[in-house]
């Protein structure tokens, strides 16, 4: 009896990561591709690779006519732990952690209270619109952009 309570309790613990990974948050496949946007006051692209081996890779870049102001390489994954997080390198700055703490079927939401700005980058669909808002953790100081998928 007792080998089989240790083997029983073997089992439970070999198998509790797998069941805490599966509580683990989606990935956000549903940003997969090129998008873009233009309007009177410039352009803005963004970049995300389809999901492969826990991790999308992503790049943005924004400007006015042929003039570039912003770019910014990202990528998206999946911890050890479960846990999803994004990393973000904007210009030749050190790269900024952000954890997700909101995941679902067609929005995510990562959060970093240490992070001068943005402390918080909410990305969700709305049809064939790409839409992202950057943030300070209570909301405010709040940019929004909107982005239309491209073939290129």
């Amino acid at each position: 009896m007792r080998k089989l309570a240790l083997f029983a309790i073997g089992i439970w613990i070999t198998a509790a990561p797998a069941f805490a990974l599966s509580d683990a948050p989606p990935m956000p496949e549903w940003m997969t591709g090129a998008w873009s946007h233009h309007d009177e006051q410039g352009w803005a692209d963004e970049y995300w690779s389809p999901l492969r081996a826990d991790i999308m890779l992503g790049s943005a870049r924004s400007g006015k006519a042929e003039k570039l102001n912003f770019w910014e390489q990202m990528r998206i994954q999946k911890e050890n732990d479960g846990g999803v997080v994004l990393w973000a390198v904007s210009a030749d700055q050190k790269p900024v952690r952000f954890e997700a703490t909101l995941s679902a079927e067609n929005e995510i939401m990562f959060e970093n209270a240490d992070h001068d700005y943005p402390q918080r980058i909410h990305y969700w669909r709305e049809g064939d619109q790409l839409k992202a808002e950057i943030s300070l953790l209570d909301g405010s100081k709040a940019v929004q952009f909107s982005f239309s998928r491209t073939d290129h």
